[in-house]
């Protein structure tokens, strides 16, 4: 598999269940256990041989939490969601406690987040351009997994400013928003809210002209381009 596939598309996978029909779009993240509730699982490359970013529930400012540990470490926090479309907005609280200094987005060799917060869209492979088209039929195949044709990523990065978009440095699959930057104080809880529609159209308008279907929401942290290390926390996330 090559490194392509492997950052930019692989790391996103879709699992299976859904939400309970009628009832909230998305599982609390904090159950009474130390790891996050199902249908929230982790998930990392086939065969994946380097350490998995560790996603834990800790007691933080008077609450339970979900902790992101990155170490030289690859895995993301996944969530599925089989909904019909309509105007929702994902929710959701977060926190960088230790920034990684060697990151840089805009480099495959620096290619690593702190946090992020992904929406999965169920884009036609007949919308995605041929070349791309034909890594994504590959990744899916060595995969086993129907992973999406379209991710936009809502990231807290260290060094660019906020309002900043760009491609993910692997794979334009995956499409990124830093919501905060180098201003936001470290150990400080922010609370966002995003149209995901919006931001679909957004960023991938090149591709669609309408909204598709929301398939599933990923919380993420990664170390290994740099081999680096970062810590940061999530609260709640919903999506409505």
């Amino acid at each position: 598999m090559t490194r392509a596939l492997r950052c930019g598309l692989v790391g996103l996978l879709l699992v299976g269940g859904a939400a309970w029909a009628g009832g909230p779009l998305l599982t609390a993240l904090v159950g009474p256990d130390d790891a996050p509730q199902p249908p929230w699982v982790v998930v990392g490359l086939p065969q994946q041989s380097k350490p998995v970013t560790r996603y834990t529930v800790v007691p933080l400012d008077g609450e339970r939490v979900l902790r992101v540990d990155a170490a030289a470490s690859y895995g993301n926090l996944v969530h599925p969601v089989l909904e019909n479309l309509g105007t929702h907005r994902l929710h959701w609280r977060w926190r960088l406690d230790t920034p990684n200094p060697a990151s840089d987005l805009r480099r495959k060799e620096g290619d690593d987040s702190p946090v992020k917060v992904c929406a999965l869209f169920d884009l036609p492979t007949s919308a995605v351009p041929f070349i791309e088209r034909q890594v994504l039929r590959i990744a899916r195949l060595r995969s086993g997994e129907m992973l999406p044709a379209a991710s936009v990523c809502y990231v807290w990065d260290a060094h660019l400013p906020p309002g900043t978009v760009l491609d993910n440095a692997y794979s334009r699959r995956i499409r990124m928003i830093v919501l905060r930057g180098p201003e936001a104080p470290l150990h400080t809880w922010q609370t966002e809210q995003r149209d995901v529609w919006a931001d679909f159209l957004r960023l991938f308008g090149d591709e669609a002209s309408r909204p598709v279907p929301l398939v599933g929401v990923a919380i993420a942290g990664d170390a290994d381009n740099t081999q680096g290390h970062s810590v940061a926390h999530v609260g709640t996330v919903t999506l409505d």
